[in-house]
């Protein structure tokens, strides 16, 4: 037995807000759309199934809701504030090897959103 995904669900009555988050923002692709729910993917990559516990975000911060790693946190960043939404955290280097800042997405979840640096 393999687990070949693990899907983060967000319950919400808006699902198409959703878009101009994970599609714009984070550039992730529409993977599924069935109106009442829209899967998003990182297509192309090869991601590795993780599930995080955590007693708290690292730094003295709340345990985000979603972590997304992203190869150009700058550009991620410049649409996070071009779309205003407000920086809750960072970014900031922290001394495990991430640079990351935190945002929420619209319907009120903690996202990490991070890269790693050598």
């Amino acid at each position: 037995m393999a687990v070949k995904r693990i899907v983060t669900n967000i319950a919400t009555t808006q699902v198409d807000a959703a878009r101009g988050f994970y599609a714009d923002v984070l550039s992730l692709e529409v993977v599924m759309d069935q109106g009442w729910i829209l899967t998003f993917a990182a297509t192309g990559a090869s991601a590795t199934p993780q599930v995080s516990v955590a007693s708290e975000g690292g730094s003295g911060t709340p345990v985000p809701d979603i972590s997304v790693e992203v190869d150009d946190l700058e550009e991620v960043l410049r649409r996070v504030r071009g779309a205003g939404l407000p920086v809750e955290y960072g970014p900031v280097q922290e001394p495990w090897g991430v640079r990351r800042f935190f945002v929420r997405d619209p319907f009120g979840r903690l996202v990490n959103v991070l890269v790693h640096v050598g």
